[in-house]
């Protein structure tokens, strides 16, 4: 029976749905209409030049398996991009879709070569290995540029730095890197890899998953080459195993990372783990491993605060070339407080909107995405608010705050109170100052940097802050 472009495409839908997070198949693929299917070709109509781009880069490979899943292993995938010009004589921009490679073919027949994510190479399965030939599995767009510095990451960034102008020469070895999902560890191991090529490009560099290693370590286990596995690991120069949290279920590749991690360590190369928590709470892990883990480094990236989340937009937007209203930007990062990931996704989830519905972006479409995106913030918190819950989570009277005093207790009260209002307020700093008894900016600026160096210095006192911004937070549900 002859396939239709419908039912061809609803197929690929029904797989794609299955893989692909729920918000993410409203705005990428719900819009796609089928055109027609001529043999082994599938055209697609996609909205505007910006929705093709996107598709391209980030789910080309999942096109084109689905695609060939319907189709057959000669299945191509053609786009049609509506254009405001009206003039339907554009033949529909291509692509082809073979197992490596990508190119886009435009009327002209002019090429240009698209830049994908192929498949993961693997290094072992190569007879005679030589290093120069490894691959060392590196997203040139993860670097330290890319990377904004803030309170949240500063320790974790300027020691990654460190590592890549010296590595394995250092005090951090192993560096690592932990925190919650989203909050840029792979990026920051990575940047350090890519810091080092750049500067040493003898050096041998590797990034690999802490499961694609223990795939690795099993497929050689049976096939009794776990000598040559753990050779080939002893060869790098500069090891980055991410999420290495997952090593918990898998004892052996825990035995064969110990021998490689000591060999490493005394041969003067450098080891960058990243974790989704500090090496003293990794359950399931060795002893041996953990005591190895903590010889060296460990920073955490906490969720950034207002001022970080605003340079990360700008960033990624100069970036990308895009342009936004103040407010717009603004409203992103005061109601955003999950993660860089969501951060930058409500950004493109937003441009999409703006693309499919041909409408400037304005704050009006910024509150209906990020209403569809994530929770919002429902009430406005106020520096009265924050007052409030300082003073009760410091036992002080409220009116203490307002008057001046030196008692220390009082003052640093006042100090964690400003600092907060700073970051979960819109309010000025003349107006925050104006609050606490008619002081001016400068006392505000003043009393934030206090905290924050407090925060870098006193962990008990890093704990009572971190702890009222999560009741803040709460409270703006």
């Amino acid at each position: 029976m002859t396939k239709t472009a419908d039912k061809v495409w609803d197929n690929c839908l029904a797989i794609i749905k299955d893989i692909v997070e729920w918000q993410h198949f409203k705005t990428w693929f719900e819009p796609i209409r089928p055109v027609e299917i001529k043999g082994k070709v599938l055209t697609i109509q996609v909205p505007s030049q910006f929705f093709f781009e996107y598709l391209e880069e980030h789910y080309v490979n999942l096109l084109a398996k689905t695609l060939k899943r319907e189709l057959g292993k000669e299945a191509r995938l053609e786009y049609r991009i509506m254009v405001d010009s009206g003039n339907n004589k554009n033949k529909p921009i291509t692509t082809d879709i073979p197992g490596q490679g990508y190119k886009i073919f435009t009327n002209n027949e002019m090429d240009f070569p698209l830049v994908i994510n192929n498949p993961v190479k693997n290094p072992f399965v190569i007879p005679g290995l030589k290093k120069v030939q490894i691959d060392p599995q590196l997203n040139p767009i993860y670097t330290f540029e890319t990377f904004i510095e803030g309170d949240c990451n500063r320790v974790a960034r300027r020691a990654g730095k460190t590592v890549a102008d010296k590595p394995g020469a250092t005090s951090f070895n192993p560096l690592v890197i932990y925190g919650g999902v989203g909050l840029g560890k792979t990026h920051l191991a990575q940047a350090v890899g890519n810091e080092v090529k750049r500067n040493n490009s003898n050096k041998v560099v590797l990034y690999v998953s802490s499961e694609k290693f223990i795939n690795q370590f099993q497929d050689h286990s049976r096939n009794n080459a776990i000598n040559d596995f753990i050779h080939f690991y002893q060869l790098i120069d500069v090891l980055i195993i991410d999420d290495v949290q997952f090593f918990s279920r898998a004892e052996k590749s825990q035995d064969a990372l110990f021998a490689i991690f000591n060999h490493l360590h005394q041969s003067g190369k450098q080891l960058i783990l990243t974790s989704d928590k500090p090496p003293k709470d990794l359950e399931g892990v060795q002893e041996r491993l953990l005591s190895r883990f903590r010889w060296g480094l460990s920073a955490d990236l906490q969720m950034p605060d207002y001022d970080t989340k605003i340079e990360i937009l700008e960033k990624k937007m100069k970036n990308d070339g895009l342009e936004m209203p103040k407010e717009v930007v603004k409203y992103i990062a005061y109601n955003i407080n999950s993660n860089v990931r969501e951060l930058e996704g409500a950004l493109i989830s937003l441009l999409a909107q703006s693309s499919l519905n041909k409408r400037e972006i304005d704050l009006d479409l910024a509150k209906k995405v990020l209403r569809n995106f994530v929770k919002t913030s429902s009430k406005e918190i106020t520096i009265d608010t924050i007052q409030k819950m300082v003073c009760d989570f410091f036992d002080v009277p409220y009116e203490k705050l307002l008057q001046k005093t030196r008692k220390r207790e009082i003052v640093q009260a006042r100090q964690i109170t400003m600092y907060l209002a700073k970051a979960f307020t819109k309010n000025s700093l003349k107006t925050i100052g104006e609050h606490f008894g008619g002081r001016d900016h400068t006392t505000v600026i003043h009393s934030c940097q206090t905290v924050k160096d407090l925060m870098d210095t006193d962990s008990s006192f890093k704990e009572s802050v971190m702890e009222l911004q999560q009741k803040v937070q709460l409270a703006a549900m």
